[in-house]
């Protein structure tokens, strides 16, 4: 099972994110844990080596399990922990390996393209401050086959 930690940092009414190169979708900022690192220590990590940024006190908002299906068969399984944060230090990245960087405002962020469970993610985060427990169902390709979320949303 591959554990990831991402970060949804919050300036002012804008969110960055990443566009992907190979769907075009925006992703939440960060990646693969390494091995004894916690959560936090992670999710820190991953931010300063995409965006050259330095998070200041994240606190996690989030906890999925993801599961990724070929048919009937389960070809993947990744535990994923989404932070928080309202500040940082540093100055963002020219570049990025992983894909262009991009400040966008909340209320544009439910009409870009990405993966169909970040959109319920950021539905709830940015709007709650309780903790969001879910599990998402996905085919190879990321389609959303079926999703569960604690609290759920009226």
């Amino acid at each position: 099972m591959q554990r990831v930690t991402n970060c949804i940092l919050l300036n002012d009414d804008k969110v960055l994110l990443i566009k992907k190169p190979r769907r075009g979708w925006y992703a939440i900022p960060g990646g693969k844990m390494e091995q004894g690192e916690s959560i936090k220590e992670s999710v820190i990590r991953e931010y300063r080596e995409e965006t050259e940024l330095e998070l200041t006190d994240p606190e996690l908002g989030g906890a999925f399990t993801f599961l990724i299906y070929n048919g009937k068969t389960i070809a993947q399984e990744w535990m994923m922990f989404t932070f928080l944060c309202r500040a940082f230090t540093g100055t963002l990245a020219s570049y990025c390996r992983e894909g262009e960087l991009e400040w966008v405002t909340r209320d544009a962020i439910s009409s870009l393209p990405m993966a169909e469970g970040d959109r319920k993610i950021f539905e709830h985060v940015l709007t709650s401050d309780k903790m969001l427990y879910g599990s998402f169902s996905y085919t190879e390709d990321y389609r959303l086959i079926d999703y569960r979320l604690d609290p759920t949303r009226p």
